[in-house]
């Protein structure tokens, strides 16, 4: 007669990871980590709004655009590129680190459609006093309802050295 008193063990598999396995996971999970990091992470302060100061308020008549004229031509993308150039004259008796203005471009109604921040000095260099200095402003992303039309300057900003 058989022995009835074997018993069945369930067998025990082992599995094995190979030493690449364990590199690769943990390659893909320091990714996913750099990742969330840099896409939920802290975010940079934004950076000050532009002021004109009063002092700046009472210089703004020493300031003087000159032949501002629109250009647009082709980016190297093959999107459409708005450009202003002109000049900036500094009639004034102080030294001028950044001037920097407000763009505002309009729709066909007259409604602002796009507002962006440019910089007119300081980019290349100050501007000295009774110095007149060439400016060029580009913009790639002006809206396609835009008017076509030259936009609205603002002297927004204006940093004495």
């Amino acid at each position: 007669m058989a022995d009835v008193n074997t018993s069945l063990k369930p067998s025990k598999t082992r599995i094995e990871v190979s030493p690449a396995a364990i590199v690769i996971a943990l390659v893909v999970l320091a990714g996913l980590g750099l990742f969330g990091w840099l896409t939920f992470g802290p975010k940079p302060p934004p950076p000050p709004p532009v002021v004109l100061t009063q002092e700046a308020r009472s210089y703004l008549s020493n300031l003087k655009l000159s032949d501002v004229k629109p250009q647009t031509s082709e980016s190297y993308v093959g999107k459409s590129l708005f450009e202003i150039m002109g000049k900036i004259t500094n009639g004034g008796n102080r030294t001028l680190s950044n001037v920097t203005v407000n763009c505002v471009f309009y729709d066909y109604s007259g409604k602002e459609v796009h507002r962006e921040l440019a910089t007119v000095v300081g980019k290349t260099g100050s501007l000295a006093p009774n110095a007149t200095k060439s400016f060029r402003l580009a913009f790639d992303d002006v809206p396609d309802n835009w008017n076509q039309q030259m936009p609205l300057l603002v002297i927004a900003q204006i940093k004495f050295q």
